[in-house]
């Protein structure tokens, strides 16, 4: 699953929540409602990806990072970054199959 990486620290996400008067639980509420499901993001996840310091937590599932933005009626892109392209996760070839010559 991939995740999503927050911008400038968390800073657009609490100024986003200044701007809409909401706090850390408010907006877990919020979650639950723009959730289909009705789950929502806890309010223990919602503290880690707006909060700062050693307890917050700078990447979250995109389905979390979605639903944040959408209770905040924001665009994802202005609170969150996609991750770059790891070497982990690109497939690794020999041509044509060949096993290492040595």
């Amino acid at each position: 699953m991939t995740d999503l990486i927050r911008k400038d620290e968390g800073q657009p996400l609490r100024a986003a929540m200044e701007r809409t008067g909401v706090t850390q639980a408010d907006l877990a509420e919020k979650t639950r409602t723009v959730d289909v499901r009705g789950q929502g993001v806890s309010l223990a996840t919602v503290i880690k990806v707006t909060g700062r310091g050693k307890t917050a937590a700078n990447k979250c599932r995109l389905r979390t990072a979605w639903l944040i933005a959408t209770a905040l009626d924001e665009p994802l892109q202005r609170h969150f970054d996609m991750p770059s392209v790891s070497t982990d996760t690109v497939e690794r070839s020999t041509p044509h199959g060949d096993s290492d010559p040595r």
